[in-house]
């Protein structure tokens, strides 16, 4: 069975021979005639990845000349692993950066992350959440309890580290995943989640969880709760970057007009979310949108939060070796 999955119909006609015609009745930019490669990128279906399917659908990477190919996959790790094996160029805001990362340490030098999405307790993306009748108050109240997490390598290590730092201690880590978390708070099946919106938010409006605490990497693996935590990121593989140069600074370049686009008008850019994520209705308008930070943007505290992130799973042994953020920075 393959990982990826056919991207919506509606998607289809905005890249099919209909598209100038679609994009002129929604008032966008004429579109260049397309040459040159087909560009795909593998993309996890969660709020995060909000400036690549409105730069999908804004018709900006047509505007640029550019064969974008959306790919959905069911994991962050799927991501990466197409990444590796050629069947993806890239990867879309949301992809787990340590997934990223060990796809790097397996073969150095094979990726470039131009855009990443930060989050803390203001921006919010991460949380351990409990069913809604829960008694727990703090992160200890769930001492030897069974705690979800989703799927995957860094969710995992996540997940135990958050709990053991926030003093709860012999708690079982059970992966689960992301989608089935309220459901598996709501039946009694755990205890609490540490999981990505928008669960927070689902469990909240259909009235079966609440949350305990969010932004709990910043605070428990940083060490500061307004520390950017930089989880997920938008890549290139270097074989693309090195084999089309121009069509890679076109394609950043479109994507970060994708950024700006969230940016300057969230309200409007929510609608985009449907359709690339199961977020549709009042949740829409409702789930939390992720910050964002272009490979230009990055500051020296920022590489070095970056930097924070990727030392814990060296120090837990998850990465065999120390890798540094900055060399996998795209440098433009």
């Amino acid at each position: 069975m393959t990982d990826t999955f056919k991207t919506p119909s509606r998607r289809k006609l905005l890249q099919g021979g209909a598209a100038v015609t679609a994009l002129g009745l929604l008032g966008a930019p004429a579109v260049r005639a397309q040459a040159g490669p087909k560009i795909r990128i593998g993309y996890w279906p969660i709020a995060a990845g909000l400036p690549f399917y409105a730069a999908v659908e804004l018709g900006y990477f047509k505007e640029a000349g550019l064969n974008v190919e959306a790919l959905k996959f069911a994991g962050a790790q799927q991501i990466m692993e197409g990444m590796l094996s050629d069947r993806c160029d890239g990867s879309a805001n949301g992809t787990g950066s340590a997934n990223i990362a060990i796809g790097e340490i397996a073969q150095p030098g094979s990726f470039k992350i131009f855009c990443s999405n930060p989050s803390n307790v203001k921006n919010v993306l991460d949380e351990v959440i409990v069913p809604a009748n829960s008694t727990a108050k703090v992160m200890a109240d769930l001492k030897g309890k069974r705690v979800g997490s989703g799927p995957g390598i860094q969710n995992v290590t996540l997940a135990k580290t958050v709990l053991e730092r926030g003093g709860a201690t012999g708690a079982t880590v059970v992966e689960l995943p992301i989608g089935q978390h309220v459901a598996a708070l709501a039946a009694g099946q755990l205890d609490g989640c540490y999981t990505l919106e928008p669960t927070g938010t689902i469990g909240r409006l259909n009235g079966t969880t609440k949350v305990l605490e969010a932004g709990v990497i910043s605070k428990y693996v940083l060490g500061d709760a307004m520390a950017p935590w930089f989880g997920g990121s938008a890549s290139l593989t270097s074989a693309f970057i090195k084999a089309h140069p121009a069509e890679a600074k076109k394609f950043i370049t479109a994507y970060g007009k994708g950024v700006s686009y969230v940016r300057t008008k969230s309200a409007e850019a929510r609608q985009y979310l449907k359709g690339y994520t199961a977020i549709e209705g009042a949740l829409t308008s409702e789930v939390p949108l992720a910050a964002y930070m272009m490979y230009d943007e990055f500051k020296p505290a920022d590489v070095a939060h970056f930097q924070k992130f990727f030392d814990l799973f060296s120090e837990k042994g998850i990465f065999t070796s120390r890798l540094m953020v900055d060399s996998m920075l795209y440098k433009g």
